[in-house]
Protein backbone atom coordinates (compact mmCIF):
# COMPACT_ATOMS: atom_id res chain seq x y z
CA UNK A 1 0.00 0.00 0.00
CA UNK A 2 1.13 3.67 -0.54
CA UNK A 3 1.86 5.68 2.77
CA UNK A 4 -1.37 7.45 2.44
CA UNK A 5 -2.97 4.09 2.87
CA UNK A 6 -0.60 2.50 5.04
CA UNK A 7 -1.62 6.17 7.37
CA UNK A 8 -5.08 5.04 7.16
CA UNK A 9 -4.45 1.68 7.97
CA UNK A 10 -2.72 2.50 11.27
CA UNK A 11 -5.57 4.70 12.77
CA UNK A 12 -7.90 1.99 12.52
CA UNK A 13 -5.84 -0.04 14.32
CA UNK A 14 -5.42 2.32 16.99
CA UNK A 15 -9.29 2.87 16.69
CA UNK A 16 -10.00 6.13 15.40
CA UNK A 17 -13.95 6.87 14.71
CA UNK A 18 -13.81 10.35 13.30
CA UNK A 19 -11.41 12.80 11.27
CA UNK A 20 -12.17 16.74 11.26
CA UNK A 21 -10.72 18.99 8.93
CA UNK A 22 -10.78 20.44 5.70
CA UNK A 23 -8.04 19.34 2.76
CA UNK A 24 -6.08 20.36 0.53
CA UNK A 25 -4.27 19.06 -2.81
CA UNK A 26 -1.39 17.88 -0.67
CA UNK A 27 -3.53 15.17 1.12
CA UNK A 28 -5.89 14.09 -1.61
CA UNK A 29 -4.48 10.50 -1.52
CA UNK A 30 -4.87 10.52 2.17
CA UNK A 31 -8.41 11.41 1.69
CA UNK A 32 -8.63 9.02 -1.33
CA UNK A 33 -7.28 6.55 1.52
CA UNK A 34 -9.84 7.78 3.89
CA UNK A 35 -12.96 7.26 1.48
CA UNK A 36 -12.46 3.88 1.50
CA UNK A 37 -12.10 3.40 5.29
CA UNK A 38 -14.76 2.74 7.99
CA UNK A 39 -13.39 5.96 9.41
CA UNK A 40 -15.53 8.96 9.08
CA UNK A 41 -14.48 12.00 7.51
CA UNK A 42 -16.04 15.22 8.94
CA UNK A 43 -15.93 18.11 6.91
CA UNK A 44 -15.70 21.31 8.61
CA UNK A 45 -15.82 25.22 7.35
CA UNK A 46 -12.52 26.48 9.21
CA UNK A 47 -9.62 24.41 10.35
CA UNK A 48 -9.61 25.92 14.52
CA UNK A 49 -13.06 24.43 14.44
CA UNK A 50 -11.82 20.93 13.32
CA UNK A 51 -9.32 21.02 16.27
CA UNK A 52 -11.48 22.38 19.00
CA UNK A 53 -13.67 19.26 17.42
CA UNK A 54 -11.00 16.85 17.66
CA UNK A 55 -9.81 18.23 21.17
CA UNK A 56 -13.46 17.98 22.54
CA UNK A 57 -13.63 14.08 20.97
CA UNK A 58 -10.60 13.17 23.25
CA UNK A 59 -12.23 15.35 26.28
CA UNK A 60 -14.95 13.04 26.37
CA UNK A 61 -14.11 9.43 25.14
CA UNK A 62 -10.25 9.59 26.60
CA UNK A 63 -8.56 8.40 23.38
CA UNK A 64 -7.06 11.27 20.84
CA UNK A 65 -9.05 12.92 18.45
CA UNK A 66 -8.11 13.23 15.04
CA UNK A 67 -8.41 16.10 12.47
CA UNK A 68 -6.49 17.06 9.63
CA UNK A 69 -5.30 20.12 7.83
CA UNK A 70 -3.12 20.92 4.23
CA UNK A 71 -0.18 22.77 4.58
CA UNK A 72 0.66 26.66 5.06
CA UNK A 73 -2.73 28.38 5.82
CA UNK A 74 -4.26 25.41 6.86
CA UNK A 75 -1.92 24.46 9.05
CA UNK A 76 -1.48 27.76 10.83
CA UNK A 77 -5.26 27.18 11.40
CA UNK A 78 -4.51 24.83 14.01
CA UNK A 79 -2.44 26.79 16.20
CA UNK A 80 -5.27 28.45 18.88
CA UNK A 81 -6.71 24.74 18.69
CA UNK A 82 -3.96 23.19 19.48
CA UNK A 83 -2.84 25.32 22.18
CA UNK A 84 -6.43 24.70 23.47
CA UNK A 85 -5.42 21.28 23.69
CA UNK A 86 -1.95 21.32 25.49
CA UNK A 87 -3.12 23.43 28.06
CA UNK A 88 -6.38 21.73 28.52
CA UNK A 89 -5.32 17.99 28.74
CA UNK A 90 -6.94 17.09 25.63
CA UNK A 91 -5.40 13.83 23.41
CA UNK A 92 -5.68 15.15 20.02
CA UNK A 93 -3.40 13.85 17.34
CA UNK A 94 -3.06 16.93 14.34
CA UNK A 95 -2.36 16.16 10.75
CA UNK A 96 -0.80 18.45 8.58
CA UNK A 97 0.39 18.08 4.50
CA UNK A 98 3.03 19.34 2.68
CA UNK A 99 5.03 19.53 -0.24
CA UNK A 100 7.04 16.81 -1.82
CA UNK A 101 10.21 16.71 0.18
CA UNK A 102 12.45 14.91 -2.40
CA UNK A 103 11.55 17.11 -5.40
CA UNK A 104 9.23 19.99 -5.91
CA UNK A 105 8.89 22.17 -8.89
CA UNK A 106 6.95 24.97 -6.31
CA UNK A 107 9.71 26.56 -4.75
CA UNK A 108 8.82 27.84 -1.61
CA UNK A 109 5.17 28.35 -2.10
CA UNK A 110 2.84 28.08 0.84
CA UNK A 111 5.65 26.39 2.99
CA UNK A 112 6.63 27.32 6.48
CA UNK A 113 7.85 25.20 8.87
CA UNK A 114 5.02 23.54 10.20
CA UNK A 115 7.15 21.06 12.47
CA UNK A 116 9.13 23.45 13.88
CA UNK A 117 5.62 25.83 14.75
CA UNK A 118 3.97 22.91 16.24
CA UNK A 119 7.15 22.54 18.76
CA UNK A 120 5.78 25.04 21.52
CA UNK A 121 2.07 24.05 21.47
CA UNK A 122 2.34 20.05 21.13
CA UNK A 123 3.73 17.21 22.81
CA UNK A 124 5.33 15.46 19.72
CA UNK A 125 5.69 16.80 16.51
CA UNK A 126 7.57 14.87 13.44
CA UNK A 127 7.66 15.44 9.92
CA UNK A 128 7.37 11.46 7.95
CA UNK A 129 10.71 11.14 5.51
CA UNK A 130 9.69 7.69 4.48
CA UNK A 131 6.10 5.57 4.14
CA UNK A 132 8.28 2.95 6.12
CA UNK A 133 8.33 4.98 9.13
CA UNK A 134 4.44 5.53 9.49
CA UNK A 135 4.05 2.82 11.46
CA UNK A 136 6.07 3.76 14.30
CA UNK A 137 5.23 7.69 14.14
CA UNK A 138 1.64 6.67 14.40
CA UNK A 139 1.80 4.26 17.52
CA UNK A 140 4.53 6.83 19.03
CA UNK A 141 1.50 9.75 18.63
CA UNK A 142 -0.85 7.99 20.10
CA UNK A 143 1.18 7.07 22.98
CA UNK A 144 2.52 10.34 23.59
CA UNK A 145 -1.37 12.40 23.12
CA UNK A 146 -2.13 9.93 26.22
CA UNK A 147 0.57 10.00 28.55
CA UNK A 148 -0.31 12.40 31.63
CA UNK A 149 -0.22 14.92 30.86
CA UNK A 150 -2.14 14.20 28.09
CA UNK A 151 -2.34 16.72 24.93
CA UNK A 152 -2.03 17.34 21.04
CA UNK A 153 0.79 15.26 19.31
CA UNK A 154 1.65 16.29 15.27
CA UNK A 155 2.76 14.36 11.95
CA UNK A 156 2.94 16.25 8.60
CA UNK A 157 2.50 13.74 5.79
CA UNK A 158 3.93 14.99 2.82
CA UNK A 159 2.63 14.52 -0.70
CA UNK A 160 5.02 12.28 -2.06
CA UNK A 161 5.37 10.46 0.84
CA UNK A 162 2.09 9.56 0.96
CA UNK A 163 2.45 8.22 -2.79
CA UNK A 164 5.42 5.99 -1.75
CA UNK A 165 5.04 2.27 -1.01
CA UNK A 166 5.73 0.49 1.67
CA UNK A 167 5.18 -2.87 3.28
CA UNK A 168 4.80 -1.92 6.70
CA UNK A 169 2.42 -2.89 9.03
CA UNK A 170 0.72 -1.06 11.97
CA UNK A 171 2.18 -1.63 15.64
CA UNK A 172 0.42 -3.31 18.27
CA UNK A 173 -1.42 -0.92 20.95
CA UNK A 174 -0.18 -1.59 24.28
CA UNK A 175 -2.13 -0.54 27.33
CA UNK A 176 -0.78 1.84 29.89
CA UNK A 177 -1.47 0.86 33.57
CA UNK A 178 -0.59 2.94 36.25
CA UNK A 179 0.45 2.01 39.76
CA UNK A 180 -0.88 3.95 42.71
CA UNK A 181 0.98 6.01 44.88
CA UNK A 182 4.08 5.01 47.09
CA UNK A 183 2.78 3.72 50.37
CA UNK A 184 4.74 5.88 52.28
CA UNK A 185 3.31 9.16 50.58
CA UNK A 186 -0.25 7.88 51.06
CA UNK A 187 0.51 6.84 54.61
CA UNK A 188 1.38 10.30 55.40
CA UNK A 189 -1.16 12.34 53.70
CA UNK A 190 -3.59 9.79 55.52
CA UNK A 191 -2.26 10.93 58.99
CA UNK A 192 -2.67 14.71 57.87
CA UNK A 193 -6.27 14.52 56.73
CA UNK A 194 -6.73 12.73 60.08
CA UNK A 195 -5.41 15.47 62.36
CA UNK A 196 -7.04 18.33 60.43
CA UNK A 197 -9.39 20.51 62.02
CA UNK A 198 -11.11 22.00 59.30
CA UNK A 199 -10.06 19.90 55.82
CA UNK A 200 -11.34 20.32 52.36
CA UNK A 201 -11.43 18.32 49.31
CA UNK A 202 -10.58 20.14 45.97
CA UNK A 203 -11.62 18.07 42.69
CA UNK A 204 -9.93 19.83 39.47
CA UNK A 205 -9.27 18.76 35.64
CA UNK A 206 -6.99 16.06 36.49
CA UNK A 207 -9.94 13.83 38.13
CA UNK A 208 -12.29 14.36 34.72
CA UNK A 209 -10.12 12.42 32.72
CA UNK A 210 -11.18 8.98 34.47
CA UNK A 211 -13.55 7.83 35.84
CA UNK A 212 -12.93 8.75 39.29
CA UNK A 213 -16.53 9.73 41.38
CA UNK A 214 -16.50 6.18 42.94
CA UNK A 215 -13.69 6.53 45.01
CA UNK A 216 -14.01 10.27 45.42
CA UNK A 217 -17.57 9.34 46.92
CA UNK A 218 -16.40 6.72 49.22
CA UNK A 219 -13.58 8.93 50.62
CA UNK A 220 -16.23 11.52 51.11
CA UNK A 221 -18.39 9.16 52.67
CA UNK A 222 -15.55 7.91 54.98
CA UNK A 223 -13.98 10.68 56.26
CA UNK A 224 -16.62 13.65 56.06
CA UNK A 225 -15.07 16.28 54.20
CA UNK A 226 -16.65 18.75 52.41
CA UNK A 227 -16.49 19.41 48.91
CA UNK A 228 -15.23 22.30 45.68
CA UNK A 229 -14.49 21.68 42.51
CA UNK A 230 -12.24 24.11 40.42
CA UNK A 231 -14.06 25.17 37.11
CA UNK A 232 -13.03 21.94 35.09
CA UNK A 233 -13.56 19.81 37.41
CA UNK A 234 -16.96 21.21 37.82
CA UNK A 235 -19.71 17.67 37.76
CA UNK A 236 -16.87 15.47 38.45
CA UNK A 237 -19.53 15.10 41.35
CA UNK A 238 -22.67 15.69 41.84
CA UNK A 239 -23.51 19.48 42.37
CA UNK A 240 -26.41 18.55 44.55
CA UNK A 241 -24.55 16.17 46.81
CA UNK A 242 -25.22 17.78 50.93
CA UNK A 243 -21.39 18.45 51.58
CA UNK A 244 -20.66 20.21 48.03
CA UNK A 245 -19.53 23.94 48.57
CA UNK A 246 -19.57 24.57 44.77
CA UNK A 247 -17.52 25.38 42.28
CA UNK A 248 -14.67 28.21 42.63
CA UNK A 249 -15.15 30.52 39.78
CA UNK A 250 -13.27 33.05 41.57
CA UNK A 251 -9.86 33.32 42.91
CA UNK A 252 -10.75 34.53 45.66
CA UNK A 253 -13.84 36.98 48.09
CA UNK A 254 -16.43 34.63 47.53
CA UNK A 255 -18.71 33.11 49.77
CA UNK A 256 -16.50 29.64 49.34
CA UNK A 257 -13.51 31.43 50.00
CA UNK A 258 -14.40 32.06 53.38
CA UNK A 259 -14.65 28.62 53.97
CA UNK A 260 -11.20 27.93 51.77
CA UNK A 261 -9.81 30.86 54.36
CA UNK A 262 -10.53 28.56 57.33
CA UNK A 263 -9.24 25.06 56.06
CA UNK A 264 -5.94 24.23 57.65
CA UNK A 265 -5.84 21.50 55.22
CA UNK A 266 -7.04 21.14 51.56
CA UNK A 267 -6.61 17.70 49.69
CA UNK A 268 -6.66 18.52 46.41
CA UNK A 269 -7.46 16.03 43.64
CA UNK A 270 -5.99 17.09 39.68
CA UNK A 271 -5.08 20.48 40.36
CA UNK A 272 -3.09 22.04 37.19
CA UNK A 273 -1.78 26.04 37.85
CA UNK A 274 -2.83 26.42 33.90
CA UNK A 275 -6.02 27.06 35.45
CA UNK A 276 -7.10 30.08 36.76
CA UNK A 277 -6.63 29.54 40.54
CA UNK A 278 -9.02 28.71 43.14
CA UNK A 279 -7.66 30.05 45.54
CA UNK A 280 -4.02 31.67 46.82
CA UNK A 281 -1.69 29.88 48.83
CA UNK A 282 0.42 31.77 50.73
CA UNK A 283 3.78 30.98 52.54
CA UNK A 284 2.74 29.59 56.44
CA UNK A 285 -1.08 29.34 55.31
CA UNK A 286 -2.80 26.14 54.04
CA UNK A 287 -1.66 22.90 53.94
CA UNK A 288 -2.13 21.75 50.29
CA UNK A 289 -2.18 17.89 49.79
CA UNK A 290 -1.12 17.37 46.20
CA UNK A 291 -2.93 14.20 44.20
CA UNK A 292 -2.30 13.59 40.69
CA UNK A 293 -0.91 11.71 38.02
CA UNK A 294 2.54 13.52 38.30
CA UNK A 295 4.00 16.32 40.46
CA UNK A 296 2.98 20.03 40.89
CA UNK A 297 4.32 22.60 39.07
CA UNK A 298 5.63 25.05 41.63
CA UNK A 299 4.44 28.96 41.26
CA UNK A 300 3.37 31.55 43.86
CA UNK A 301 -0.03 30.93 43.86
CA UNK A 302 0.58 26.99 44.37
CA UNK A 303 3.17 25.35 45.90
CA UNK A 304 1.94 22.10 47.89
CA UNK A 305 3.85 21.05 51.07
CA UNK A 306 2.87 17.16 50.61
CA UNK A 307 2.51 15.08 47.16
CA UNK A 308 0.66 11.94 46.28
CA UNK A 309 1.76 10.75 42.97
CA UNK A 310 0.10 7.60 41.03
CA UNK A 311 -2.63 6.99 39.08
CA UNK A 312 -5.54 9.17 40.54
CA UNK A 313 -8.40 6.28 40.66
CA UNK A 314 -5.97 3.60 42.77
CA UNK A 315 -4.91 5.97 45.15
CA UNK A 316 -7.83 7.46 46.11
CA UNK A 317 -9.18 3.77 46.28
CA UNK A 318 -6.36 2.38 48.75
CA UNK A 319 -5.74 6.08 50.44
CA UNK A 320 -9.85 5.33 51.58
CA UNK A 321 -8.83 2.61 53.15
CA UNK A 322 -6.16 3.75 55.11
CA UNK A 323 -7.61 6.67 55.90
CA UNK A 324 -9.83 7.11 59.45
CA UNK A 325 -12.29 9.40 60.12
CA UNK A 326 -11.57 13.19 60.12
CA UNK A 327 -12.49 12.54 63.83
CA UNK A 328 -10.30 15.65 64.94
CA UNK A 329 -12.62 17.93 62.45
CA UNK A 330 -14.69 20.58 63.39
CA UNK A 331 -17.47 20.75 60.29
CA UNK A 332 -19.59 23.37 61.95
CA UNK A 333 -18.25 26.42 60.30
CA UNK A 334 -18.59 25.03 56.70
CA UNK A 335 -22.05 24.00 56.61
CA UNK A 336 -22.46 27.70 57.69
CA UNK A 337 -20.75 28.87 54.31
CA UNK A 338 -22.72 25.88 52.50
CA UNK A 339 -25.82 27.58 54.10
CA UNK A 340 -24.91 30.84 52.80
CA UNK A 341 -23.51 29.50 49.71
CA UNK A 342 -26.76 27.90 48.71
CA UNK A 343 -28.68 30.95 49.77
CA UNK A 344 -26.88 33.59 47.70
CA UNK A 345 -25.38 31.96 45.02
CA UNK A 346 -28.48 29.36 44.26
CA UNK A 347 -31.35 31.57 44.78
CA UNK A 348 -31.99 34.74 44.51
CA UNK A 349 -32.46 34.39 40.51
CA UNK A 350 -36.12 35.03 40.18
CA UNK A 351 -36.34 38.67 39.15
CA UNK A 352 -38.83 38.97 36.14
CA UNK A 353 -36.46 42.04 34.77
CA UNK A 354 -36.19 42.00 31.20
CA UNK A 355 -33.45 41.89 29.58
CA UNK A 356 -32.76 38.95 31.92
CA UNK A 357 -30.26 38.74 34.30
CA UNK A 358 -26.96 36.45 34.02
CA UNK A 359 -28.37 34.40 37.33
CA UNK A 360 -32.14 34.18 35.88
CA UNK A 361 -30.07 32.44 32.43
CA UNK A 362 -28.76 30.07 34.22
CA UNK A 363 -31.63 29.09 36.41
CA UNK A 364 -33.55 28.77 33.38
CA UNK A 365 -31.67 26.67 31.61
CA UNK A 366 -31.16 23.89 34.49
CA UNK A 367 -34.66 24.03 35.38
CA UNK A 368 -35.17 22.17 31.63
CA UNK A 369 -31.89 20.37 30.95
CA UNK A 370 -31.57 17.18 31.78
CA UNK A 371 -28.79 15.80 34.22
CA UNK A 372 -26.86 13.98 31.48
CA UNK A 373 -27.78 16.81 29.05
CA UNK A 374 -24.33 18.68 28.02
CA UNK A 375 -23.46 22.45 28.28
CA UNK A 376 -21.14 23.69 25.60
CA UNK A 377 -20.01 27.16 27.15
CA UNK A 378 -17.74 29.48 24.87
CA UNK A 379 -15.78 32.30 26.70
CA UNK A 380 -17.11 35.61 28.28
CA UNK A 381 -18.64 36.62 31.36
CA UNK A 382 -21.44 34.44 30.95
CA UNK A 383 -18.84 31.55 31.47
CA UNK A 384 -18.11 32.95 35.26
CA UNK A 385 -21.81 32.72 35.92
CA UNK A 386 -22.39 29.58 34.27
CA UNK A 387 -19.29 27.91 36.23
CA UNK A 388 -20.52 29.54 39.83
CA UNK A 389 -24.32 29.48 39.20
CA UNK A 390 -25.00 26.39 37.64
CA UNK A 391 -25.39 22.73 39.37
CA UNK A 392 -23.57 20.00 37.84
CA UNK A 393 -25.34 16.70 37.94
CA UNK A 394 -22.54 14.77 36.38
CA UNK A 395 -19.20 14.34 35.03
CA UNK A 396 -18.33 16.04 31.96
CA UNK A 397 -22.44 17.81 31.76
CA UNK A 398 -20.86 21.31 31.56
CA UNK A 399 -17.84 21.59 29.00
CA UNK A 400 -15.85 25.00 29.67
CA UNK A 401 -12.08 26.46 28.83
CA UNK A 402 -10.45 27.28 32.22
CA UNK A 403 -6.79 26.87 30.35
CA UNK A 404 -6.26 28.86 27.57
CA UNK A 405 -9.72 30.26 27.60
CA UNK A 406 -10.42 30.60 23.95
CA UNK A 407 -13.15 32.19 22.10
CA UNK A 408 -14.69 30.42 19.03
CA UNK A 409 -14.88 26.76 20.76
CA UNK A 410 -18.34 26.78 22.26
CA UNK A 411 -19.87 25.53 18.71
CA UNK A 412 -17.80 23.42 17.36
CA UNK A 413 -17.19 21.86 20.97
CA UNK A 414 -21.13 21.31 21.45
CA UNK A 415 -21.02 19.74 17.45
CA UNK A 416 -18.57 17.00 18.26
CA UNK A 417 -20.07 16.30 21.90
CA UNK A 418 -23.65 15.85 19.71
CA UNK A 419 -21.46 13.56 17.03
CA UNK A 420 -20.24 11.13 20.09
CA UNK A 421 -23.67 10.96 22.05
CA UNK A 422 -26.80 11.70 19.70
CA UNK A 423 -29.07 10.85 21.96
CA UNK A 424 -27.97 13.03 24.76
CA UNK A 425 -29.49 17.13 24.81
CA UNK A 426 -26.58 19.51 23.90
CA UNK A 427 -26.72 23.20 24.26
CA UNK A 428 -23.95 25.17 22.88
CA UNK A 429 -23.74 28.72 24.89
CA UNK A 430 -22.07 31.86 23.62
CA UNK A 431 -21.60 35.49 23.78
CA UNK A 432 -22.25 37.15 20.69
CA UNK A 433 -18.75 37.71 20.05
CA UNK A 434 -17.47 34.30 20.30
CA UNK A 435 -20.42 32.76 18.43
CA UNK A 436 -19.32 34.95 15.16
CA UNK A 437 -15.71 33.70 15.51
CA UNK A 438 -16.55 30.32 14.28
CA UNK A 439 -20.29 30.45 13.22
CA UNK A 440 -19.31 29.01 9.98
CA UNK A 441 -19.74 25.63 11.72
CA UNK A 442 -23.71 26.28 12.40
CA UNK A 443 -23.54 24.94 8.46
CA UNK A 444 -21.46 21.84 9.49
CA UNK A 445 -23.95 20.91 12.36
CA UNK A 446 -26.88 21.37 9.50
CA UNK A 447 -24.93 19.22 6.94
CA UNK A 448 -24.61 16.46 9.66
CA UNK A 449 -28.69 16.83 10.70
CA UNK A 450 -27.66 17.22 14.62
CA UNK A 451 -30.63 18.54 17.08
CA UNK A 452 -28.26 20.92 18.54
CA UNK A 453 -29.57 24.20 20.47
CA UNK A 454 -27.23 27.42 20.15
CA UNK A 455 -28.00 29.97 22.98
CA UNK A 456 -26.25 33.55 21.98
CA UNK A 457 -26.37 35.54 24.55
CA UNK A 458 -26.33 39.55 22.95
CA UNK A 459 -25.04 42.58 24.89
CA UNK A 460 -23.58 43.70 21.28
CA UNK A 461 -20.12 44.31 23.31
CA UNK A 462 -17.11 41.81 24.41
CA UNK A 463 -18.37 42.14 27.62
CA UNK A 464 -16.09 40.83 29.88
CA UNK A 465 -13.19 42.94 29.10
CA UNK A 466 -15.87 45.92 29.39
CA UNK A 467 -17.09 44.99 32.39
CA UNK A 468 -12.92 44.83 33.34
CA UNK A 469 -12.49 48.13 32.12
CA UNK A 470 -15.35 49.93 33.75
CA UNK A 471 -14.08 48.73 36.79
CA UNK A 472 -10.56 49.97 35.93
CA UNK A 473 -12.63 53.22 36.27
CA UNK A 474 -11.58 53.60 31.89
CA UNK A 475 -13.52 55.91 30.02
CA UNK A 476 -15.71 52.68 27.71
CA UNK A 477 -13.78 52.65 24.45
CA UNK A 478 -12.97 50.09 21.60
CA UNK A 479 -15.42 47.10 22.70
CA UNK A 480 -18.99 47.29 21.73
CA UNK A 481 -20.31 46.38 17.77
CA UNK A 482 -23.43 45.59 15.69
CA UNK A 483 -24.55 42.04 15.56
CA UNK A 484 -26.52 40.20 12.12
CA UNK A 485 -30.61 39.46 12.51
CA UNK A 486 -29.58 36.47 14.36
CA UNK A 487 -32.65 34.56 13.78
CA UNK A 488 -32.00 34.95 9.56
CA UNK A 489 -28.65 34.19 10.25
CA UNK A 490 -29.93 30.93 11.55
CA UNK A 491 -32.63 30.61 8.69
CA UNK A 492 -29.76 31.03 6.24
CA UNK A 493 -27.59 27.97 7.51
CA UNK A 494 -31.07 25.90 7.10
CA UNK A 495 -31.11 26.05 10.96
CA UNK A 496 -34.55 27.28 13.13
CA UNK A 497 -33.95 30.96 14.37
CA UNK A 498 -36.16 32.23 17.88
CA UNK A 499 -35.30 35.35 19.67
CA UNK A 500 -36.45 35.62 23.33
CA UNK A 501 -38.40 38.79 23.76
CA UNK A 502 -39.61 38.72 27.60
CA UNK A 503 -38.76 37.13 31.09
CA UNK A 504 -39.61 32.80 31.20
CA UNK A 505 -40.13 32.34 27.52
CA UNK A 506 -36.50 31.05 28.01
CA UNK A 507 -37.23 27.56 29.34
CA UNK A 508 -40.15 27.46 27.58
CA UNK A 509 -38.10 28.16 24.34
CA UNK A 510 -35.38 25.42 24.52
CA UNK A 511 -38.18 22.41 25.38
CA UNK A 512 -39.80 23.50 21.85
CA UNK A 513 -36.25 23.18 20.54
CA UNK A 514 -35.52 19.67 22.17
CA UNK A 515 -38.83 18.46 20.94
CA UNK A 516 -38.26 19.70 17.49
CA UNK A 517 -35.11 18.05 15.34
CA UNK A 518 -32.48 20.55 13.78
CA UNK A 519 -30.46 23.19 14.62
CA UNK A 520 -32.00 25.67 16.72
CA UNK A 521 -29.94 29.08 17.07
CA UNK A 522 -31.49 31.21 20.59
CA UNK A 523 -30.90 34.97 20.67
CA UNK A 524 -31.00 35.72 24.28
CA UNK A 525 -30.25 39.69 25.20
CA UNK A 526 -28.69 39.73 29.01
CA UNK A 527 -28.07 42.43 31.13
CA UNK A 528 -24.99 42.59 32.53
CA UNK A 529 -25.24 45.04 35.02
CA UNK A 530 -25.96 42.42 38.03
CA UNK A 531 -21.73 41.66 37.43
CA UNK A 532 -21.29 45.31 39.24
CA UNK A 533 -24.10 44.65 41.45
CA UNK A 534 -22.58 41.11 42.77
CA UNK A 535 -19.09 40.40 42.17
CA UNK A 536 -18.26 44.18 43.31
CA UNK A 537 -20.82 44.93 45.40
CA UNK A 538 -22.21 41.96 47.36
CA UNK A 539 -18.71 40.22 47.75
CA UNK A 540 -16.65 42.93 49.31
CA UNK A 541 -20.01 43.36 51.55
CA UNK A 542 -20.12 40.08 52.36
CA UNK A 543 -18.70 38.65 55.80
CA UNK A 544 -17.25 35.26 56.46
CA UNK A 545 -17.79 36.14 60.30
CA UNK A 546 -20.27 33.76 61.14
Amino acid sequence: MNGAELFINCLENEGVEYIFGIPGEENLQFLEALRKSDIKFVLTRHEQAAGFMAATYGRLTGKPGVCLSTLGPGATNFVTSASYALLGGMPVLFITGQKPIKKSKQGRFQIINVVRMMEPITKFTRQIVNADAVPSLVREAFRVALEEKPGPVHLELPEDIAEENSDSKPYQVTEIHRRAAAESAMAKAADLIHNARHPLLLIAAGANRKETCHELYEFINKTGVYFFSTQMGKGVLDQRHPRSLGTAALSDHDYLHCAINRADVIINVGHDVVEKPPFFMTPGGVLVIHIHYYSATVDDVYFPQHEVIGDIPRTLKELTSITDSCSCADFSYIKKIKTEIDLNVYTGSDTDTFPNTPQRIVSDIREVVPSNGILSLDNGMFKLWFARNYKAHESNTVLLDNALATMGAGLPAAIAAKIIYPDKKIIAICGDGGFMMNSQELETAVRLNLDLIVIILTDNAYGMIKWKQVGMKLPEFGLDFGNPDFMQYAKSYGARGHRITKTGELPVVIEKCFNTSGVHVVEVPVDYSENERVFIEELKNRTCIL
